[in-house]
């Protein structure tokens, strides 16, 4: 189990790109800190807060006790002494990641990793096919323009990312593979080993939420846009259908009557649809429709005229 628990730590400190805390770790973590070896290296943080050193539950800011030491007051704990090791934090060296995921694929030293910015790296090329590592699969998703940067001719991609916490069946059409660290790749021997893909007998599910409209799904139900959400967010049925006609529009400023008469409802503007109910505030999903809209939909008030500028012409995207 310990070299289990290494790869999870691995994992979880790749998809969050910054250090931890030790204390914050759970105890099989920090038992398999040993297996790891220099995977994952002590850090200097911030010591200015810490995590309580009595409850672990709450971040505290961090005084100078006047003898020399140093204290913090928890909310729940009140005044804690705090030791050096309170503030002891772990990161991964990502090169070390890199170049193990590279000998695991069988990539070829000759060929050089590249930094595409923001969490995403072209470890090289297995089997003639580009291989990405990107910390999260909605960056991916969001810019395919990624994709055409180091696709060959027609070939195929190979994308690897941790798992989301919301399963997402086969994000990607025709020509790509996607892979989940935590599931295709273990830790073994000081190195890391892809686990081949096992057969199956049943048809991949293509996940209803995959872009293929720009950030929308074919139906318009769903939208991936993780500066709202990290996950995909899903719409009504009434705003899917006002999404859709604006969609329509490519980017044309229009008019509400024209909108609402082509998405065939009787509310006077789009916006009515996404307006958050006093008995739905609070909660996320009404809260992520309503920023959705704000954050696709452009409306010229005095004019009375709405846009949705992702849908203007040369812009749309397919997932294929």
């Amino acid at each position: 189990m310990a070299a289990h628990d290494a790869w999870a730590l691995v994992c979880r400190l790749f998809a969050g790109g910054t250090p931890v805390l030790r204390n914050m770790l759970p105890p099989r973590e920090v038992a398999a800190l040993p297996v790891l070896g220099k995977a994952v290296r002590p850090t200097i943080t911030d010591q200015s807060f810490v995590l309580c050193p009595h409850c672990q539950q709450h971040r505290v800011q961090v005084w100078g006790d006047g003898r020399g030491g140093r204290m913090c007051r928890c909310q729940d704990c009140g005044p804690v002494p705090v030791e050096a090791a309170d503030g002891v934090a772990l990161a991964l060296d990502e090169d070390w990641l890199h170049q193990k995921m590279r000998l695991a694929l069988g990539i070829e030293s000759r060929d050089g990793i590249d930094d595409l910015g923001d969490g995403v790296w072209r470890l090289g090329d297995a089997r003639r096919s580009p291989v990405l590592l990107a910390r999260n699969l909605a960056r991916v998703l969001h810019e395919p323009a990624l994709l055409d940067r180091v696709r060959v001719g027609s070939g195929g991609i190979r994308v690897i990312t941790p798992k989301p916490s919301t399963p997402r069946g086969s994000p990607f059409g025709a020509g790509m593979e996607w892979m989940a660290l935590e599931e295709r790749f273990t830790f073994y021997g000081g190195g890391i080993t892809f686990i081949g893909a096992p057969p199956s007998a049943t048809p991949v599910v293509i996940d209803p939420a995959t872009p293929v409209n720009g950030p929308f799904s074919t139906d318009f139900r769903w939208a991936t846009l993780p500066d709202v959400q990290t996950t995909p967010i899903q719409f009504t049925d009434g705003q899917s259908k006002v999404l859709g006609a604006l969609w329509s529009f490519k980017g044309e400023a229009t008019t509400a009557e024209r909108i609402m008469q082509r998405a065939g409802l009787d509310s006077a503007k789009p916006s009515d649809l996404f307006k958050i109910k006093a008995k739905d505030k609070g909660k996320p999903g009404p809260a992520a429709q309503h920023a959705a809209y704000g954050a696709l939909v452009v409306t010229q008030q005095r004019a009375g005229l709405y846009a949705m500028p992702c849908a203007a012409a040369g812009k749309e995207v397919a997932m294929t």
